[in-house]
């Protein structure tokens, strides 16, 4: 299955993104994976180890591509603000039409997976908020990169939240955000409290 330049781990995590939206995470079975995949049961449990780490892996490839589109969307901006208006609305609009997402948010068959978008989320929030944080020091590199670390995590962890439960509308969410982002970066070191930069 690795034909074609897919490799085999690719060919398991479309096979089980695809069955996880179908049939939630209680009812796919490691072998039903294999079976799409064309690989054998035992394939996929050396790839991942168990349905956990399959379903972590399916979520962290979905959260890259997730971070691909950000980083375009953050180089079509030259000023901080309406950089991080348009990252949250990409954000927004992507996780309404994202049936990855949906499924994991929602509990479809069951809310098993909603811990790793939620209490054990930590591999995703952190990578997002890294590379955010990286992208953006690239693209202004007179930020503080300690003040911009501490704030695009909270930007991010606010915007799951607002994805999880809406707090208005898109659009004056983004502005929030861009706001609360712009402001801690304009604060001085000793006004952002302890741990700032």
């Amino acid at each position: 299955m690795g034909t074609a330049g897919r490799s085999v781990r690719e060919s398991l995590l479309d096979a089980a993104a695809d069955l996880l939206v179908e049939r939630g995470y209680r009812a796919v079975r490691m072998r039903d994976v294999a079976s799409a995949a064309g690989v054998s049961r035992q394939t996929v449990y050396n790839e991942f180890g168990d349905k956990w780490g399959l379903a972590q892996a399916v979520v962290i490839r979905d959260n890259e591509r997730y971070l691909d589109g950000i980083d375009a969307v953050l180089s079509e901006h030259t000023d901080l603000y309406s950089a991080v208006v348009a990252a949250v609305m990409f954000t927004l609009e992507t996780s309404a039409d994202d049936q990855l997402k949906k499924a994991v948010l929602t509990g479809a068959g069951g809310d098993e997976m909603l811990p790793l978008l939620t209490t054990q989320a930590e591999p995703v929030l952190f990578s997002a908020s890294a590379r955010i944080a990286e992208h953006a020091l690239r693209q202004w590199p007179d930020l503080d990169r300690a003040a911009l670390t501490e704030i695009a995590d909270a930007a991010v962890r606010l915007t799951m939240s607002h994805i999880m439960l809406p707090s208005g509308p898109p659009e004056v969410f983004a502005h929030f955000v861009a706001r609360m982002v712009t402001c801690y970066m304009a604060a001085p070191a000793g006004h952002r409290g302890p741990g700032a930069g």
